[in-house]
């Protein structure tokens, strides 16, 4: 028996008193169901939208942008963070392959805006408080 197999048989045996071989296994087979709902792909990008967040010149961008419930231009943004002008095209670039922001050139301008995957994050966030 594998030692994950036996240590999940010593848990059982904990909670239920004994642990008969068709307990195990049935348990074995809803870990498993379990462990194929969760989708690697998903996870993947979540874990690259958190991680976007993980940052807090990106955090302060996004909720920005949220705040602002409209576009901005870059050059509204930029003086708002304390950081340079490229440290501010970098974060927004990691947002836009995050999904988290948009980006639009209106001729020699580029505008930015939050998108409704940012605003739920942030409304979650802000309800959690």
């Amino acid at each position: 028996m594998s030692e994950t197999a036996d240590r999940l048989r010593r848990y059982l045996e904990d909670e239920l008193g004994e642990c008969r071989n068709e307990e195990l296994q049935e348990r074995l087979a809803e870990l498993d169901d379990l462990e194929d709902m969760v989708d690697a792909d998903v996870v993947s990008e979540d874990v690259r939208t958190l991680s976007a967040l993980g940052n807090e010149t990106r955090y302060r961008l996004v909720r920005l942008l949220v705040e602002a419930d409209d576009e901005l231009c870059v050059c509204e943004i930029t003086p708002l963070v304390d950081v340079s002008d490229s440290a501010v095209s970098h974060a927004l670039s990691n947002l836009v392959a995050a999904d988290l922001v948009t980006k639009r050139k209106d001729g020699r301008w580029r505008k930015y805006r939050a998108t409704s995957r940012a605003n739920a994050l942030l409304t979650v966030l802000d309800g959690s408080r």
